[in-house]
C-alpha cells in the first residue's frame, strides 16, 4: 500500500537521482541551506526532482544526506546525497521557507525473469570490461539490481527519468540491456576511429 508524506522538502534540480545513486551537491541558496540543515539535524529525507526544460517532473527520488564533505563559514555546504525511493509529487506546498509538497511513495514490482536479469547483467559486465579492462566478479554481478547498475554509468537524463518512473524491475532490466549494448557499440566505434586516426591521420565514416 502506497504511503503519503506531507510537508516533504523538495530540491528541484537539473538532474535525475536514482535509488542507491550517490550524488555530490553544493548547497548555496539560503532556502536550501535551511532545508538541508533541518534534514541533517532531524535525520530527515528530502526529495530531488528533475527540473527539465519542460518544467518540473511529477516523479522524483527521496534522498538522505550520506555525508557532509565541507561546511563553510557562510553556511554553504558540500554534501553527498544518496537516493532512496521513487515518489510522485501530488501537491506543492507554498507555506515553507523552501520548496515542499505532499508526496506518495511508489510501489514496486520486484518480479524478474531470469532471462531479462541475466542479459542486462552480462551486457553491463561487457561494458565495464571494455571501459576498465576489468570484469565484475560473478557473485557481485548477480546481486546488482537495475538501479545499482544504472547509477554507475552515464545515462541521458530523459532515459534516467524513464527508469525512475518504471515500476517494474523486469522492464528496467530489459531497457538497460538495450542501453548497455548500445554503449558497447559506441565504445568499440570510438576505439576504431582512434586506431585508424593514429595509423594514417584519416578517419573514414561508413
Amino acid at each position: 500500500m502506497a504511503s503519503t508524506r506531507a510537508d516533504f522538502p523538495l530540491f528541484p534540480l537539473p538532474v535525475v537521482l536514482l535509488p542507491t545513486e550517490v550524488m555530490p551537491l553544493h548547497i548555496f541558496e539560503e532556502r536550501y541551506k535551511a532545508m538541508i540543515g533541518e534534514c541533517i539535524e532531524d535525520h530527515r529525507e528530502f526529495g530531488i526532482v528533475w527540473l527539465s526544460d519542460d518544467g518540473l517532473k511529477d516523479v522524483g527520488c527521496t534522498a538522505e544526506v550520506a555525508e557532509v564533505i565541507e561546511e563553510m563559514e557562510d553556511g554553504r555546504l558540500n554534501i553527498l546525497a544518496r537516493g532512496g525511493k521513487p515518489f510522485r509529487l501530488l501537491e506543492k506546498q507554498e507555506d515553507h521557507v523552501y520548496p515542499a509538497g505532499t508526496i506518495e511513495l511508489l510501489d514496486e514490482d520486484h518480479a524478474e525473469e531470469a532471462d531479462a536479469g541475466g542479459e542486462a547483467r552480462e551486457r553491463y559486465a561487457d561494458l565495464l570490461e571494455r571501459i576498465t579492462n576489468e570484469r565484475p566478479e560473478e557473485e557481485a554481478l548477480t546481486e546488482l539490481n537495475s538501479y545499482e547498475m544504472a547509477a554507475t554509468v552515464e545515462i541521458e537524463l530523459d532515459v534516467k527519468q524513464g527508469l525512475l518512473e518504471l515500476r517494474s524491475e523486469e522492464e528496467r532490466l530489459r531497457l538497460l540491456a538495450r542501453l548497455f549494448k548500445a554503449g558497447i557499440k559506441r565504445v568499440e566505434l570510438s576505439r576504431e576511429i582512434a586506431d585508424r586516426a593514429s595509423r594514417n591521420g584519416k578517419v573514414r565514416f561508413n
